[in-house]
């Protein structure tokens, strides 16, 4: 994998993608009679994650902006780790996107007889044989690059003792592992791939949904571009670690086509992103060991976590956008990611306060027994969202971090004899404060307050520097903060081969702040309800949240903290 990280310091724009362009050229030229059938094929063994959004945008979109269809295919030839769990979250996640594959729901496992009966032709061709060899052997076999393979001493078994084994394997009689059915191809192609490949395996598991019918069961490349041709795709679309298996597609292609019709597979880059681990075995050994609470971990790369974390499914679309289709592997930064979503909570996501760590301050000046009501804008990007009003009363919450005792000369916020504003409602002044006795930490803060400078009012011109969020004592809602950060803090944990990842999962990637402070208004959010928390960030409502107990995640921050970091 190339080591150039797209930092996205200007903002790339899109353009025709270079798979598009062959589908244009493809229309214009009237091939497949001008249709366009595409196919997302998800191997049902865990949860889709952000790079599986790329394939899915692409798939989907080029079906949706040319007119054609994309069928869901689910590829479940490997029941030992197939699970019908994950095939629901697959087709919630391609939902939450804004896909519909309407009435085209397809498996693998639809053509198994298909795939059989094809495999016995090439049988009865004298195009594939049953091979006795266990597995290290016939790897060895294969040969390398640069060397050719050597023929196995079963190539050239008769077809009749070919279709006998083959049957016999399928009703059960062997075990897994003693042989396998090989496709005959040619064992000195430059392309190891094509060297006598394994068409077929032996596997005594229940399947999900034939059960105990089969006993043999196709290879990936096998049934792949099969069910593409059983199906009328024209573009089977595939990363480019797919672009070696090419050849064999085709030749399998060749070799069950009976008119002029034929899928065409086209590759383009994985999806590739920093402090990120795209590894579904590895992230599914995170879930097993614990390191994370599941696929659905806000820390998690999967749609779901982005999901649970407040992502919306236009923000990986647009950032789908950004990045591309190329035939170049790169690392894109994870920074345009938060770009993308901060970009459409910003135009999406109501203002409230939240106080994470709370201050109290009493405002000496102000009736102990009233409250009133201030008004404050919703949303300055959506006039659409008008404003609301949150009570007002003599003490209040602020920020610990937004006063101190001895500020440095460029400190605007709260301090003693400073002024500052509250947000929606009035000017304070610092008079006094209190400390505990035992800790020396700040309790209290004493200010009094400008009856006449109440935002919206236009009745003094006084300013200042500061504008501080709040939450009023007596109507504040507790709530449960959890901070989410990167799971990595190596920019690329998945290319240090040499060492665990797990080396460089982030101590900090999870701060759970408890005793947080929010105003009245969200005691009726509901999980996945998306606020700014004003001054603090983008979060979101977790399901493990109730009215009587709110939980918040952090979406992201209102700004690149890391950059910052990594200066």
């Amino acid at each position: 994998m190339s080591d150039e990280i797209n930092r996205g310091k200007e903002e790339p724009k899109p353009s025709v993608s270079f798979i598009e362009q062959f589908i244009i050229d493809d229309l214009k030229e009237g091939k497949n009679n001008g249709r366009i059938h595409t196919r997302f094929p998800p191997e049902p063994n865990g949860y889709l994650h952000i790079g599986h959004a790329k394939a899915i945008c692409l798939d989907f979109g080029m079906a949706q902006k040319y007119g054609g269809k994309c069928n869901l295919r689910f590829d479940d030839t490997n029941p030992v780790k197939e699970e019908v769990e994950y095939i629901d979250s697959i087709k919630e996640d391609i939902r939450w996107l804004g896909f519909d594959w309407e009435e085209r729901e397809f498996y693998a496992s639809d053509y198994f007889g298909k795939l059989f009966d094809f495999a016995i032709d090439l049988i009865k061709k004298g195009l594939a044989y049953v091979d006795d060899q266990p597995a290290e052997v016939i790897s060895a076999q294969k040969g390398t690059p640069s060397q050719p393979g050597t023929e196995s001493p079963f190539r050239n078994r008769p077809v009749a003792e070919n279709l006998d084994l083959f049957y016999r394997m399928n009703e059960g009689e062997f075990d897994e592992g003693s042989r396998v059915l090989r496709a005959k191809i040619d064992m000195k192609s430059p392309n190891m791939h094509m060297r006598d490949p394994i068409i077929y395996r032996i596997l005594k598991s229940p399947h999900h949904r034939t059960g105990d019918k089969w006993n043999v069961y196709p290879m990936y490349d096998f049934a792949h571009g099969q069910c593409d041709y059983f199906e009328g795709i024209t573009h089977s679309l595939c990363t480019l670690e797919f672009e070696v298996h090419r050849p064999l597609y085709d030749w399998l292609i060749d070799q069950l086509k009976t008119s002029d019709y034929r899928p065409r597979q086209i590759e383009f880059n994985r999806l590739n992103l920093t402090y990120t681990m795209m590894s579904k075995r590895k992230l599914l050994e995170l879930v097993q060991e614990g390191r994370v609470s599941g696929w659905d971990d806000p820390r998690m790369p999967t749609l779901c976590g982005l999901r649970r974390r407040g992502y919306t499914p236009e923000s990986v679309r647009k950032f789908i956008d950004l990045i591309g289709y190329t035939k170049f592997e790169a690392i894109n930064d994870v920074s345009l990611l938060e770009h993308a979503v901060r970009d459409d909570l910003n135009l999406k996501a109501p203002r409230v306060f939240g106080v994470l760590d709370p201050l109290k301050v009493i405002i000496t000046n102000y009736p102990e027994d009233k409250i009133e009501d201030v008004e404050v804008i919703n949303n300055p990007e959506d006039e659409s969202m008008d404003s609301r009003k949150i009570p007002f009363g003599r003490e209040i919450f602020i920020e610990r971090d937004d006063f101190m005792e001895e500020p440095p000369s460029k400190f605007f916020r709260l301090a003693p004899g400073k002024e500052v504003r509250l947000k929606g409602a009035y000017i304070i002044k610092c008079e006094s404060f209190r400390k505990n006795k035992d800790t020396g930490i700040i309790e209290e803060v004493h200010c009094t307050y400008d009856p006449g400078t109440k935002s919206g009012e236009g009745s003094s011109g006084k300013k200042v520097k500061g504008t501080l969020h709040w939450v009023a004592v007596r109507y504040a809602l507790d709530a449960e903060v959890r901070l989410y950060d990167r799971l990595f803090d190596h920019e690329d944990p998945a290319g240090q081969k040499d060492e665990d990842y797990r080396k460089f999962l982030n101590p900090d990637s999870l701060k759970i702040l408890k005793g947080c402070k929010v105003e009245p208004s969200l005691q009726s959010a509901k999980p996945l309800d998306k606020f700014q928390f004003q001054r603090l960030g983008y979060f979101c409502v977790d399901y493990d949240s109730t009215p009587g107990s709110l939980v918040f995640n952090r979406t992201v921050s209102l700004k690149d903290t890391w950059a910052k970091m990594n200066k």
